[in-house]
């Protein structure tokens, strides 16, 4: 990791940055940035944007600190580690939007699907919606199959308990990338929400497409 903190007046991130990419473009590495800091991945994994995101700084740091490991996880081999973060970073935004839509903080039992199930339904994201496309009904419900496939990846294949298979770099890179879009559309449609409520509240919640 990267940290402008780490460099004096005569060299910038940004210098560190240019002069480092080269060598880790070879490898199939990437620098990407985090606020003020920048962190090594995997080339062309999906990252998550959370723009001017109105959630606290702890839950922003966060965030950004189960990127950071799904990501060094990988890159070190240590695919249960991955997938562990991976079910944890979809935690965290979950549990970050929901406070934030409900002003409190609400009970967690550590059932993720369950915890899903709550922050469909503030976003108006469950399939059972009526007029909304059979296309989009099928997204919506395969990202409800994500989250139980996260929960049931980490109790079979993580370091979270004794695992029962032995996961690999393919498996490692599925969850987290499959976590990352989850969490990804959540936050984009938790945005696109709070703008609409703010500019003209709106007499039929829409989903993005």
């Amino acid at each position: 990791m990267l940290n402008s903190a780490h460099f004096d007046t005569a060299h910038t991130l940004e210098d560190a940055v240019a002069y480092i990419a080269p060598y880790l473009s070879h490898d199939g590495y990437e620098l990407y940035r985090a606020g003020g800091r920048c962190r090594i991945r995997s080339t062309g994994l999906p990252e998550i944007d959370l723009g001017t995101a109105p959630f606290s700084s702890a839950a922003l740091a966060y965030i950004d600190e189960q990127v950071g490991k799904c990501e060094a996880k990988i890159a070190t081999g240590d695919f249960d580690g991955a997938i562990t973060n991976a079910r944890t970073l979809t935690e965290a935004v979950l549990l970050a939007i929901e406070r934030e839509i409900t002003k409190a903080v609400l009970p967690y039992d550590g059932d993720l699907p369950r915890l899903y199930k709550r922050v469909q339904g503030l976003l108006n994201l469950g399939p059972e919606q009526k007029g909304l496309a059979e296309s989009l009904k099928s997204v919506l419900g395969g990202l409800a199959a994500i989250v139980q496939g996260l929960a049931t990846l980490r109790n079979r294949m993580s370091d979270a308990h004794p695992r029962q298979y032995l996961p690999r770099r393919h498996h490692a890179q599925l969850a987290v990338n499959s976590a990352k879009t989850l969490c990804q559309f959540l936050f984009d449609t938790f945005e696109y929400q709070r703008s609409r409520a703010e500019s003209a509240p709106p007499t039929v919640t829409e989903v993005p497409q």
